[in-house]
């Protein structure tokens, strides 16, 4: 246990404070103007994709915060299974990108490695839609990062301690969010 415990010390210790304030900069940039995030990953980064999805239209800390445009590309099982089945995995986010993505709008992007050719391709077809691209990757971020605007990678070996961190930063970027649209009290 105390091993898992000073990896995951190190590893917040390691994680960069001022992206995650750019992250959470662009975030309400973009909602401000109206604009949609769409969030996507796989398996556990698919989980929380739609935990940090819920807490930008839900709510964060603040109930009385406005509902915000987020939506997790991970959550209709239709859309999955359809285009999967017929068409790919490595190509279920791009499609779902081109469908609902709109000039301004962001594609946040969660991945442990940043190695998924669907994250990859999601990427692609967001920057063909003048989207940003904002992803959290671990491990060494892998080819994911050349097509992101902003990123911040969490450099730990361990699953569970890259996913650990990743949800420390985006809940740090839904309290950003929510100090941006409730007023201080």
């Amino acid at each position: 246990m105390t091993d898992s415990k000073n990896e995951l010390q190190n590893a917040l210790n390691e994680i960069d404070g001022a992206t995650v304030g750019r992250m959470a900069a662009e975030l309400i940039k973009a909602l401000k103007a109206k604009k949609k995030i769409l969030v996507c990953g796989n398996g556990g980064s698919a989980a929380d994709a739609q935990h940090f999805a819920a807490e930008l239209v839900c709510t964060f800390d603040d109930r009385t915060r406005a509902g915000l445009r987020a939506i997790a590309l991970s959550t209709d099982t239709s859309i999955l299974t359809a285009w999967s089945n017929d068409f790919g995995f490595n190509t279920v986010f791009e499609r779902q990108v081109d469908a609902l993505g709109d000039a301004g709008d962001i594609l946040f992007c969660i991945t442990t490695s940043g190695n998924s050719e669907n994250i990859i391709n999601a990427m692609k077809k967001a920057k063909e839609k003048g989207m940003k691209n904002i992803i959290l990757s671990g491990k060494n971020g892998g080819p994911a990062l050349k097509h992101a605007d902003l990123s911040l990678v969490v450099a730990s070996k361990s699953t569970p301690r890259i996913q650990e961190c990743q949800i420390f930063v985006i809940h740090s970027i839904c309290a950003a969010v929510d100090g941006a649209y409730v007023p201080k009290k």
